[in-house]
């Protein structure tokens, strides 16, 4: 099983990262908590001491157009909310 994992940046997750040490991640939705430890533990060289995990249900979205009305829906997803050992910290940008 091939788990996808992509960082989560705003605001909001910036003000957790340096209040908390805690940094949010958009995942699969069928990953669980301890193949999100092991992921960012391999991918950032970090300690992972707490996973939570919470679920997002796809939102219905409708416009107007000049062909008429066009029906979607955005896709679900999983946030994953991963807090990092107290001296330790995430750097998005280094393997850039």
């Amino acid at each position: 099983m091939d788990i996808q994992i992509k960082p989560i940046v705003t605001e909001k997750a910036n003000a957790a990262s340096d209040k908390l040490n805690c940094y949010t991640f958009a995942v699969s939705p069928d990953a669980n908590k301890f193949q999100i430890k092991d992921i960012v533990e391999k991918l950032y060289n970090v300690r992972v001491v707490k996973v939570s995990t919470a679920l997002y249900a796809g939102k219905r979205m409708q416009r107007w157009t000049k062909a008429g009305l066009i029906r979607g829906q955005k896709p679900a997803f999983k946030k994953a909310y991963v807090y990092v050992a107290a001296d330790q910290k995430i750097d998005y940008y280094d393997n850039i």
